[in-house]
């Protein structure tokens, strides 16, 4: 039988539909429909009452169909696959113009591809299978919501509690399989993921789920999705009641197939509703609306059956018919149907599949279907470009005592809230909430989500075996992994609530320093399950792994040698550089000139021979220095000059103070090299660390060329090729780590940090992606940090006496010009300023004195201009009182 359909739909999909048609009137007396799904099973005592409900209220309605009554005809598929794929087929021989059904995905995706050829749209509101598009299934349309829908939801739900991985139990079928994988890319874009996906067969035996749940305890996620079916979905709750994973630390979500047995067969058994205490379930989210409360008051007299989400949905999907043919026949729509001559070909035999017809119509048919768009029960009926329904949402259920409690909703556009989704159109929500849950063991404390799996394996710590610094970690003769790095570790597992069973496993072999790159992509790989050391947490690991709060700040710096600077004869010289001192001392002559220039018309001390006149000038302008003049400016343009000077000569005065206290007052360290600037700009060879990302970075970063580089394995490699020197062999400088370099200067008087620190890095431990533990190891940390614990620690390990210059300070950098430059600019423009306009004053004055004289043309005549320039420089020299006399 199975294959006849199979060559069935090949042929359909394959040759064109052509034949007769059989004409009808263009408003039928009757228009038939038909549904298919099982009478008595959880949904179909329910649809079934719904749907025949719904087609009484259609007729008796003067709205739609007038004169045309709506007649649905229901086949009972009796919880056969076979049959929820034969039944459609006998619709398609009678003229029926849409099928409700079937009531499985996977049957549901069968009937599609027969439908799609024969152009009868299919219409259901149970099979959610997300991966049913419309481009594959033109004529499917889904009346309820789809699946991506609800798998958003679980995802937005464990991501609200932080939790990372989760557990998928499902039907190993297109329903549970599809579903599942929508849940795996919905938890991926929160950076949460499935880890383990525990399939069961379609139809599990007790003691599949007994195996599978086995195999689930001994897995260390305890969050656990249940994609069910309603026929087997509550024997998983009753299995692991009995295997005790019903109890505290467990999360239990179940998608809406079981508030749907909860809404159709409340009140559950007692023992039933104790197996699925603490359950997080989802269900159909239908607004409270009028014409649903009627609805509801209504039901109780149709049946004795609980209303699910599912009469809801069967009852609007039925409306919703009523309305699209109505629409079809306001569009001229006939429903007539034709013959496929490619079947007619296969006429005899018992199958009859030359009865098959087309629906002239259907294509118009279907978009009148597309184009609903009215107010139902389950709120509003409206399809989007992709053919699913407007508006999705949930309600988020807590399993408690005899029933439930909603603590929250979930919608599309805003995700989880405590407010009803029709209710948030003028509210603005901040940030996701959800009201308090009862999980399972009667707990309100939520659960960590994860525990050490049972399986009585200790987590593999891989540790840095290294040939330096032994503070910082080090491997014993005996095998005991001991340091600084080590010891936080364990201080900071100590402080965790639960039990962390690990070993530490050393990586390296003792004699080169191993590269920790390397660790982190082992961790990566799974050969250890976290890292532990002197790892430095920079971007590229970072990519590979999660690392906890730095434990330790380390930035690079740069180790030179330095000598010690002893006081000398000339140390008063030092604050300023040459230039700077060539500059300060022009300026004071210059201003001196000015003042001399200024003053000398009208200020006696300014005046006399011209021997007592320079050693004025000299005096004056030195004596600024220490405020100590005693020559006084009358002039306006004098004094201004004289102030700003003033105030040069303050600053300057002030910064020398300062420069040669600090010089013959702290211990001074002289070395050639500046910083990492000086490294950039010269070519001498370059120690670091060996297999320290240090190289990478001077590499990549500062564009040094590898042959300058240098590895060097430890603390004694370092002083020997410092003591060297670039000339025989050594290296000018060692880049590396604050905390190495802190340690080899402990008792390395002759070598000091040069510059200054010129990355921001920390250590931290290692550990695989999304792994929990990173998160609970850093509260620990910031534990250890807040109680003093970490610095005793730290002091245990890496305290140790400082070196006698240890407190002394690279040689301070010398008081440049470019610090004063924007001071003697101002003086220079107030000094040329003042001497412009006193020019001036001087040459109108002058002009005026002997205009006169030069009024008579034979004099003027006579006056030579060798001899004008003579006349004014006296002029200039003569005193202000003889020239207003």
């Amino acid at each position: 039988m199975k294959w006849l359909l199979l060559l069935l739909i090949v042929v359909c999909d394959a040759v064109p539909l052509q034949g007769l048609t059989t004409n009808v009137s263009a408003r039928p007396k009757v228009v038939n429909i038909g549904s298919v799904f099982t009478f008595n099973s959880l949904i179909g005592r329910v649809i079934k009452v719904a749907m025949e409900a719904a087609v009484e209220d259609v007729n008796a309605s003067p709205s739609v169909l007038n004169n045309t009554q709506l007649r649905i005809i229901m086949h009972d598929t009796k919880y056969n696959g076979f049959m929820s794929m034969m039944e459609p087929l006998r619709f398609m021989e009678s003229e029926t113009v849409a099928i409700i059904g079937p009531q499985r995905s996977t049957s549901a995706r069968v009937v599609a591809h027969v439908a799609t050829e024969l152009k009868i749209p299919i219409l259901s509101f149970s099979a959610t299978d997300p991966t049913m598009s419309s481009r594959q299934f033109p004529y499917f349309v889904r009346t309820s919501q789809n699946d991506i829908f609800q798998m958003a939801a679980i995802a937005d739900i464990v991501h609200f509690y932080g939790w990372r991985e989760v557990i998928a139990v499902y039907g190993d079928d297109d329903y549970g399989q599809n579903g599942v994988a929508a849940l795996g890319d919905k938890l991926a874009e929160k950076r949460c993921r499935i880890s383990y996906k525990a399939a069961l067969p379609p139809e599990p035996t007790r003691e599949n789920i007994t195996n599978l749940l086995i195999k689930v305890a001994l897995s260390e996620s305890r969050i656990i999705v249940v994609h069910a079916s309603f026929i087997w979905g509550l024997e998983v709750f009753k299995v692991a009641h009995n295997l005790g994973m019903m109890s505290s630390g467990y999360v239990w979500i179940a998608t809406n197939w079981l508030s749907s047995i909860i809404d159709t067969d409340s009140p559950l058994p007692l023992d039933t509703i104790n197996n699925i205490q603490g359950v997080i379930a989802l269900r159909l989210h239908t607004p409270n609306s009028v014409l649903k409360k009627n609805f509801v008051q209504r039901w109780h007299n149709l049946t004795h059956v609980g209303l699910s989400t599912y009469g809801l949905y069967a009852y609007d999907t039925v409306w919703l018919l009523a309305h699209a043919i109505e629409d079809f026949f306001q569009k001229g729509g006939n429903v007539s149907f034709s013959s496929n001559p490619i079947i007619s070909e296969l006429r005899g035999g018992n199958l009859h599949l030359d009865a098959l017809k087309v629906f002239d119509g259907g294509k118009i048919f279907l978009e009148s279907i597309l184009q609903v768009d009215r107010i139902g029960l389950t709120g509003r009926m409206k399809f989007t470009r992709d053919r699913n329904l407007v508006n999705p949402a949930f309600d988020v259920l807590n399993v408690i005592g005899t029933g439930y409690r909603t603590i929250g909703y979930w919608c599309d556009h805003v995700g989880l809230s405590v407010m009803p989704p029709d209710e948030l159109e003028n509210t603005s929500i901040s940030r996701p909430n959800l009201h308090s849950v009862v999980w399972p063991g009667q707990t309100t404390q939520n659960p960590r989500g994860w525990v050490f799996s049972n399986n009585g394996r200790h987590l593999r710590i891989g540790v840095p075996n290294r040939y330096r610094f032994e503070e910082v970690v080090s491997v014993q003769s005996n095998g005991v992994i001991t340091g600084f790095c080590v010891d936080v570790f364990v201080a900071a597992v100590s402080l965790l609530p639960y039990a962390v069973p690990f070993e530490l496993v050393a990586f390296g072999n003792g004699h080169d320093n191993p590269s920790n790159s390397e660790l982190v992509r082992l961790i990566t790989a799974g050969v250890y399950d976290a890292g532990v050391g002197d790892i430095t947490i920079i971007t590229e690991r970072t990519k590979m792994a999660d690392f906890t709060q730095p434990y330790v700040e380390s930035g690079l710096v740069v180790v030179a040698p330095v000598r010690k600077l002893g006081s000398s004869a000339m140390a008063f010289l030092r604050p300023f550089t040459p230039q700077m001192w060539f500059i300060a001392a022009s300026s004071f002559l210059i201003v001196g000139a000015v003042i001399w220039f200024l003053e000398h018309k009208q200020n006696d001390d300014f005046r006399g021979p011209p021997r007592r006149q320079v050693i004025t000038t000299f005096w004056f302008s030195f004596s600024t220095l220490f405020f100590s003049h005693r020559e006084s400016t009358i002039s306006n343009l004098g004094r201004m000059v004289l102030l700003i000077w003033l105030f040069v000569v303050l600053i300057i005065n002030s910064s020398y103070t300062a420069s040669l206290t600090s010089i013959l007052t702290v211990h001074q360290l002289s070395s050639p090299i500046k910083g990492i600037e000086t490294l950039e700009t010269n070519n001498d060879p370059i120690g670091y660390p060996q297999g320290s990302f240090v190289r990478d970075y001077l590499v990549s970063e500062l564009r040094i060329h590898e042959s300058r580089l240098v590895p060097l394995r430890s603390p004694e490699e370092y002083e020997k090729a410092l003591r060297d020197g670039p000339g025989k062999g050594g290296v000018a400088a060692v880049v590396d780590e604050r905390a190495y370099i802190e340690l080899f200067l402990s008792n390395r008087c002759e070598f000091g940090i040069v510059g200054q620190e010129f990355t921001k890095n920390g250590w931290g431990f290692a550990f695989p992606r999304n792994s929990p533990l990173a998160v609970d190891v850093s509260t620990a940390i910031l534990q250890l940090s807040e109680n003093g614990d970490l610095q005793r620690i730290r002091d245990k390990w890496l305290l140790r006496k400082a070196c006698s210059l240890q407190g002394a300070e690279i040689e301070v950098d010398r008081l440049e010009l470019k610090s004063f430059w924007g001071l003697f600019v101002v003086c220079g423009l107030a000094c040329v300023l003042a001497l412009a306009v006193y020019t001036v004053l001087m040459i109108r004055q002058f002009g005026r004195r002997h205009r006169p004289e030069e009024a008579e043309g034979s004099i003027r005549r006579r006056i030579s201009p060798s001899a004008r320039i003579h006349s004014f420089l006296s002029f200039v020299k003569e005193k202000e009182e003889n020239v207003k006399a």
